[in-house]
């Protein structure tokens, strides 16, 4: 019969409660792999407060469980006794007999914290641990079941402490049970079930979705974008209750310097006169970002909420364009993202060096006529002794010029591409500082740096889609964007497309931490693999790669590229043809040739030689025999 024995002092209860602590607080204290929001929202305050509450539980528990007295259930006479394992008979029974003297209930003497029920158990401890050792019956019955007494009753712990089951708290227990498992549990998983529904894959609302597949066609442009932008806001921000005429006058200063394309702008958004009012506030709030306008402090909040979420809905956008392989509003949703990241109106290229620190727009609209290489302008402000140099180097410096060192098409064990065979686009990139007074200008990677067959193999062959970083290199550095309202890295994108046809060829692909380069290490670069199918007829492609910025207005390079489908049967044709025509004999004057190009000779044995000469020989001889003859 089993003997159920309640957690008294709340040991076991514990360890349960830290092994729950554990499991929740784990993954909530995780770094998460989205863009980092600023500290100041409410939202993260009462996150980092009920965390710092549950660790402090965590460590409140851990320390109870750590000093807490654990009692020991196996039973060892030794250890009664107070004797080293293995003792023999006679030194057990001379040790027994000085506890007994010393321990005997007539010997010891009571006080208030010693009494005679206390010494007469610890007197029969001693006898039974004793006998457990001495005698062969009680031995055999610890050896056996592990008690002297023999078998004993099966004793099972339950990690509760009794009060909770004890019968006059019954009540309590039960709409405990009933308010977790009855009602907050079916809670959670209905708002998780019904919040996935909401959600899509991207993190955006499900409506967004849907209005970004009905809003861009093939050829939409920036201006379809931000219109896009405009309906989702919808279900992306909150109503403007209470700030009415902090936002009214947001709008009077935006509209002041947009002119009639805010009128256009809203009027998309009044399409649907429903909600309206929050499209517009999300315009407004958009659009004084891109004009550097300043935003009422009770506004900041929705405008930092709005700016963070926006590179999320302009995701899930392109999700929408790649899976219809649209071009146009591909590469728009990517360089759309570098002018939110700077905050830059978008498409005013001209104002490319507001980029730069303290550098307005008409600034930069001057320098931007004079010339399109930083190099240039930065030279040109130097030479007139601006004094805003040095920190505009220092930009530029974390900025870096995009270098596409090399791309090319590569197939693993296999010189040339088939049709259908998995094709690797490898794609090799580096930034270079722009080449100023103090500056060297970097030179071009070395030929043997790019054909590094090794290194390529090994890239080739490995599960990442990017390679190792070379070395130490500092490309954690955070890009300069000042006006963005969290720290964020420079990403790039891959494109690999059609522009005849409007058509990208693969998903695009993002990459991060491409590495710099300078003067004495101009060998530095990083490759990045793109997998995908090769086309399943025998032709020849010619596609065009880009590589752009999401981080810095105008940066990205472009270089078209060529994909030629062979057909496997002439190939095989081909090697079967080589491998019938055998190699020149090293002697002969096509064998001489062949070994200044560094092709394949047939070397000469030592057995042709004597062969030859004894051909030379006898030929010699027959000639002499009929010359003989002849004068005869």
């Amino acid at each position: 019969m089993a003997n159920y024995n309640y957690d008294e002092a709340g040991n076991m209860a514990a360890y349960f409660l830290l092994t729950f602590l554990l499991i929740v607080l784990v993954p909530f204290s995780l770094p998460s792999a989205s863009s980092k929001q600023p500290i100041t929202e409410g939202v993260n305050i009462r996150k980092y407060f009920i965390l710092a509450i549950g660790w402090a539980l965590f460590a409140w528990v851990a320390y109870k469980v750590s000093t807490a007295e654990i009692e020991n259930k196996v039973y060892n006479p030794f250890e009664i006794l107070d004797i080293k394992n293995g003792a023999s008979i006679k030194e057990i029974k001379s040790h027994y007999k000085k506890l007994s003297k010393a321990l005997h209930p007539d010997k010891v003497k009571l006080n208030v914290n010693l009494t005679i029920e206390a010494v007469e158990a610890r007197f029969v401890e001693i006898t039974k641990a004793y006998k457990s050792l001495t005698d062969e019956t009680i031995r055999q019955n610890w050896e056996r079941y592990g008690h002297p007494d023999g078998r004993q009753e099966v004793s099972m712990g339950i990690a509760l402490p009794k009060w909770i089951v004890e019968g006059k708290n019954n009540i309590w227990v039960l709409g405990v049970y009933a308010l977790i498992f009855g009602g907050a549990l079916p809670g959670l998983v209905g708002k998780w079930w019904f919040g996935n529904r909401k959600k899509t894959k991207d993190g955006v609302d499900a409506r967004s979705a849907a209005t970004f597949f009905k809003a861009i066609s093939e050829e939409s442009g920036m201006d379809d974008i931000v219109s896009s932008l405009g309906k989702s806001f919808e279900w992306e921000t909150t109503p403007a209750s209470g700030h009415i005429s902090e936002l009214s006058e947001l709008e009077t200063s935006v509209k002041k310097r947009l002119g009639h394309k805010w009128d256009e702008l809203t009027k998309a958004a009044e399409a649907l006169p429903e909600n309206s009012d929050i499209r517009r506030k999300g315009l407004a709030l958009l659009y004084a970002h891109f004009l550097r306008i300043p935003v009422p402090p009770s506004l900041q909040k929705d405008q930092i909420k709005l700016l963070l979420q926006t590179p999320v809905l302009l995701n899930s956008l392109l999700s929408i364009s790649t899976t219809r392989n649209w071009l146009a509003p591909t590469l728009s949703a990517i360089r759309f993202q570098s002018y939110l990241a700077q905050a830059i109106l978008p498409g005013q290229d001209t104002l490319k060096y507001a980029q730069l620190p303290g550098l307005n727009e008409a600034e930069a609209e001057e320098l931007a006529k004079k010339s399109e290489i930083v190099s240039d302008v930065l030279r040109s402000l130097e030479e007139s002794g601006d004094a805003r140099i040095t920190d505009l180097k220092r930009a530029v410096s974390q900025w870096g010029q995009l270098d596409l060192v090399d791309a090319s098409f590569r197939v693993i064990d296999d010189r040339l591409v088939t049709p259908s065979s998995i094709v690797y686009l490898v794609v090799k990139a580096r930034l270079v500082p722009p080449p100023t007074s103090t500056v060297d200008a970097v030179p071009p990677v070395s030929q043997g740096a790019i054909d590094d067959e090794k290194r390529d193999y090994e890239f080739l062959t490995g599960k990442q889609e990017a390679e190792d970083l070379p070395g130490a290199d500092q490309n954690r550095r955070v890009a300069h964007a000042p006006r963005w309202p969290s720290s964020r890295k420079a990403g790039y994108w891959i494109v690999l497309a059609d522009p005849k046809s409007n058509r990208v060829v693969v998903p695009p692909m993002k990459i991060s931490d491409v590495p710099h380069a300078d003067a004495k290490h101009p060998d530095v670069y990083r490759s990045y693999k793109l997998q995908f199918q090769a086309p399943p007829q025998v032709s020849t492609f010619t596609w065009k790669l880009y590589l752009i910025s999401d981080t810095f207005v105008g940066e990205e390079v472009s270089q078209d590229i060529t994909l030629k489908i062979d057909d496997p049967v002439l190939l095989q044709v081909e090697e079967e043809e080589e491998d019938e025509i055998s190699d020149p004999e090293e002697d002969s004057l096509a064998g001489q040739m062949a070994m200044m190009r560094g092709g394949s000779v047939k070397k000469r044995m030592e057995g042709d030689d004597s062969d030859e000469e004894s051909s030379t020989d006898d030929d010699e001889q027959s000639s002499g025999e009929s010359s003989s003859s002849d004068s005869d």
